[in-house]
């Protein structure tokens, strides 16, 4: 079904903020390279000790490694200027990164567990004291990276994933040093798989909510922390606006959101003043920094079934 508009009017505002460099490229660095050396030192420890649970993390912070690289090279792109094809420039692959790194994460979780269950009926000698000196190593390394995301990650789902990689990666650690320290206490070899599917259950739990946020935004859905009724209501209660249609909401990247809206206003008296208003509010109440609103003079054209 299509719908005809007669519109007097279109005002566009856009607010555009510039960066210069990539975000927390710094970060992103460190945390490569502490991550590289230490996974390969844990493979090797982990094969000489015969602990499931030091490979399981291995493999793990490989994953993590990919994931850390994946992200920096999404911050990167989406410095990249726009094009007159890709119009947005680059900026949506850091929710793609985000989407990447939580299948990956799903990924490694699920070779843990199979690896794990398997090893209750091939158990194997685990040399406890090995796993506990390499764990511990693991842990402070993979806090001091998850340190150097923390301050990014509340604002940006890329470096989230960044962030909850390093802090899941800290929780794995310690969950193998302490199987290390049972496993010399006790001498039972079954605590190494026990322990690394509890890991599973805490990555599992941490990665989800990256997992549907990130592909929620992948989808174009209005980002989480944004109420698209509250949004309404402030347009609405403009002056002079009557009534609302047409709002689209969604995210460029993952620290830029956008907006489109029909307004239906009759008057076109203050038109900039009142679009300049609605920028900032929008810009300050909601993180919506890319704003379109068309104009409308009368409601004749007003879609259905959508309330105009």
């Amino acid at each position: 079904m299509t719908h005809s508009h007669s519109h007097q009017s279109h005002s566009h505002g856009h607010h555009h903020g510039h960066s210069h460099g990539v975000p927390n490229s710094r970060a992103f660095a460190i945390g490569i390279v502490l991550n590289v050396i230490f996974v390969v030192v844990e493979a090797v420890y982990g094969v000489l000790a015969g602990s499931m649970a030091l490979l399981a993390d291995a493999g793990h912070n490989l994953s993590d490694v990919l994931g850390l690289v994946l992200a920096w090279g999404a911050a990167w792109l989406a410095q990249r200027q726009a094009t007159k094809w890709r119009t947005y420039g680059l900026k949506k692959t850091t929710i793609l990164a985000a989407l990447i790194n939580a299948l990956v994460l799903m990924v490694a979780i699920g070779g843990i567990a199979w690896e794990s269950v398997r090893r209750f009926s091939n158990p194997a000698d685990v040399a406890g004291m090995t796993v506990i000196v390499v764990a511990l190593v693991g842990v402070v390394i993979n806090a001091a990276t998850m340190m150097l995301f923390i301050g990014g990650q509340k604002d940006d789902l890329n470096v989230r994933g960044a962030f909850l990689h390093m802090a899941a990666d800290a929780g794995v650690s310690l969950g193998v040093a302490v199987a290390g320290g049972l496993i010399l206490w006790t001498g039972q070899a079954w605590i190494d798989p026990i322990v690394s599917l509890g890991i599973v259950i805490v990555i599992l739990v941490g990665t989800w909510g990256l997992l549907r946020e990130s592909l929620n935004l992948s989808l174009d859905a209005v980002p989480a922390g944004i109420d698209p009724d509250a949004v309404r209501q402030m347009l609405i209660d403009l002056p002079g606006v009557e009534n609302v249609h047409h709002i689209h909401i969604w995210a460029m990247s993952t620290t830029e959101n956008a907006l489109t809206a029909h307004l239906v206003k009759p008057d076109p008296e203050a038109d900039d003043a009142l679009l300049e208003t609605l920028e900032r509010r929008l810009r300050e109440e909601f993180n919506i920094s890319h704003v379109t609103v068309q104009w409308e003079r009368d409601m004749s054209g007003c879609p259905m079934p959508e309330p105009c």
